[in-house]
């Protein structure tokens, strides 16, 4: 199994639109941060963790011809902005799965109506199957099973995904026992690390050291990540030997 980070920053991307702030005039490749999003593929089998505003950029980048599926964490726009252009992979394979709490599909139903009509619906729109997921309830994407993982993103329930022993944990601030039990036995945990000070809503560089260190993966990468961490390779050498902070185009293999 191939995971490709697609983006790996806040919602505002780095750089920052207008912004003087050392990081986001880096030119290290490492500091340039599109919206949080992985692609996933083995086998014939390719999905993507969340739709941004990024995803056209993001698929030309990494050369994807075929996604099968979009699993959403939330609804946040950094999440979901990018719906329309899954187009193309519509007019090549049909209707695109859409797999997410039952809240998310709503909330997108109202924000992409026109996706949805049944009546005079636009012959060139996004064409979608919506399927709920639900926390307790696992479920197939080929041949390997996805266990949804539950956490909250300040007051707003969010999902994580796990997929053999990889993990995908993103906008999370905090997570009850009975779903931390669902992370045992990992080879790699993906998790957000917005910055080193307090946040409300996400975990702080502390906070994911912290829980990784509950967790015990073999190996952890950091997503999520502000302008206000640092220069990626200054913050790198401050962490753990099995903890690296995650970056666009990394490719990992499990």
């Amino acid at each position: 199994m191939i995971v490709n980070f697609l983006g790996t920053g806040t919602s505002q991307g780095i750089p920052i639109i207008g912004s003087d702030h050392p990081v986001c005039l880096s030119s290290d490749s490492k500091d340039k941060r599109l919206r949080v999003s992985i692609w996933i593929r083995w086998d014939d089998n390719s999905f993507v963790i969340d739709c941004g505003p990024d995803f056209r950029q993001q698929m030309l980048r990494a050369n994807c011809k075929k996604v099968d599926a979009i699993l959403f964490t939330h609804e946040h726009s950094d999440h979901t902005a990018g719906i329309d252009d899954i187009r193309p992979f519509n007019f090549k394979m049909g209707e695109m799965p859409f797999y997410a709490h039952k809240r998310v599909l709503d909330n997108i139903k109202m924000r992409f109506d026109y996706i949805f009509k049944t009546e005079d619906k636009y012959p060139g729109s996004p064409s979608v199957l919506p399927i709920e997921v639900n926390n307790d309830a696992p479920f197939m994407i080929g041949d390997k099973k996805i266990i949804p993982i539950d956490a909250l993103h300040g007051n707003l329930q969010v999902f994580g995904y796990r997929i053999d022993d990889f993990a995908y944990l993103t906008d999370i601030k905090t997570i009850e026992k009975k779903e931390i039990a669902k992370l045992q036995d990992l080879k790699v945990l993906v998790v957000n690390a917005l910055r080193e000070e307090y946040h409300f809503s996400h975990f702080s560089l502390q906070d994911a050291l912290d829980f990784i260190a509950l967790v015990k993966p073999e190996k952890a990468y950091l997503t999520h990540i502000s302008h206000l961490m640092g220069f990626h390779e200054e913050v790198q050498k401050k962490l753990p030997e099995n903890v690296f902070l995650a970056y666009d185009n990394l490719e990992i293999t499990l």
